[in-house]
């Protein structure tokens, strides 16, 4: 665990989002059988073989303080901190009470109204139990942040390579898709989407789950993808949509994310000229608006991005056609615990910080077909050159498959 770094993060909070708008006194983290993600990742605690609660309290200043069941004892030996243990429901009560009896407010994966889903970790009953407890529980949503969704400079490192390599793989696919079309041979999403699976393979990237390759009013459904037994052919004249992600074999790979579309054509029709062009021009609105938002040193929110690229689309007559977040955040999993890009889905009130990264992909969805564009962003250090868009070259244009 980064103990130093949280302490120092509860110590100095003042504020950032509605939620703290105070110091804290200490994250208390809680987890059963895996049901909060976020407090193993901090903790290091991925033990299959835990079946009871347990907590770890982290406080402002201090050594952490475990609560565990007795019969689980022998499995927090090396922890940091002091480990305490209960054996039934009224003595963990009574032992979580001396552990916060000098603490007022404290933070757990909760998040107000459910906020940041991300975050809403821990059940409404164990809040109910802390609270009784006469401590004010607020949301850990800056902590996550800080702790689990920065990036290292190995893992930026990673990310770059799987950047490169997705980008190389998405050339690949439209060039054979463009082959198979010229040459007259049969070809659908699913074979496309096989290829790319092929190249994930070889080059030792994962995929989670295998990437969307979408025609026309397929390319409409953000979540679709084609499988062995549903899919659909690709004909000249077609709009195509690729979106692929993948990431490192490392443990602490973390993820890269990108979206493309092409036409099976040489001449792209002027009416997905005229949409793609409203989607690339307000995916890179959201990177200026960063860049000047620090250049001018002042604070930029997850939701306030999103604002400006969702008033873009809207002022361009296509508002009811933008039916997801701008973007959202990546780690380890493709969609990470860090701040998101949104104010819909969600209100993000956290802000963007050194070491987070995550994807910008407005798009447009029609009911003949849809186009998404979608860049990755990694904010290094709050000033203008500290936005890096790492998944260069971003696309332009619409492309044209022959």
């Amino acid at each position: 665990m980064k103990v130093d770094e949280i302490q120092r993060f509860l110590t100095e909070y003042r504020g950032g989002s509605r939620w703290h708008p105070k110091r804290l006194d200490g994250w208390l983290m809680y987890d059963f059988r895996g049901s909060n993600p976020i407090a193993r990742s901090v903790t290091g605690i991925n033990d299959p073989g835990i079946t009871r609660r347990w907590f770890c309290y982290i406080p402002s200043a201090g050594t952490p303080i475990w609560l565990v069941h007795r019969i689980e004892s022998s499995r927090f030996v090396d922890v940091l901190g002091e480990v305490r243990t209960y054996t039934d429901w009224d003595e963990l009560h009574r032992e979580m009470g001396t552990i916060l009896a000098r603490s007022h407010r404290v933070a757990m994966e909760y998040s107000p109204f459910a906020a940041i889903p991300y975050v809403s970790r821990v059940d409404a009953g164990t809040v109910e139990s802390i609270r009784s407890l006469g401590v004010e529980v607020v949301s850990s949503a800056d902590l996550v942040q800080q702790s689990e969704a920065r990036w290292t400079a190995d893992q930026l490192a990673g990310h770059q390579e799987s950047a490169r390599l997705i980008l190389e793989i998405k050339d690949e696919a439209f060039a054979w898709l463009g082959e198979r079309l010229s040459t007259g041979l049969s070809v659908t999403e699913y074979d496309v989407q096989s290829l790319i699976m092929e190249r994930f393979d070889a080059m030792d990237l994962i995929p989670g789950h295998p990437p969307i390759v979408a025609v026309n009013a397929k390319a409409s459904d953000p979540h679709y993808a084609p499988t062995a037994d549903r899919y659909q052919s690709i004909r000249l004249g077609d709009f195509v949509l690729i979106d692929l992600w993948a990431k490192g074999e490392s443990p602490d790979a973390v993820y890269a994310d990108t979206t493309w579309v092409a036409y099976a054509g040489r001449v792209v029709p002027k009416r997905y000229v005229d949409i793609f062009e409203i989607v690339r021009d307000a995916r890179d609105l959201a990177v200026s608006f960063i860049r000047e938002s620090f250049a001018s040193d002042k604070t930029v929110y997850g939701y306030a991005v999103d604002d400006v690229v969702r008033n873009y689309i809207t002022g361009k007559g296509y508002g009811e056609f933008f039916i997801h977040r701008t973007g959202h955040s990546l780690g380890t999993e493709i969609h990470g615990n860090g701040v998101n890009i949104d104010n819909l889905e969600t209100k993000d009130e956290r802000a963007l910080v050194p070491g987070v990264c995550f994807s910008i992909e407005p798009g447009i969805y029609l009911p003949e077909f849809g186009v998404r564009s979608e860049i990755d962003v990694f904010i290094a250090h709050l000033a203008p050159d500290g936005v890096i868009v790492t998944t260069l070259p971003a696309q332009d244009e619409v492309l044209t498959l022959l």
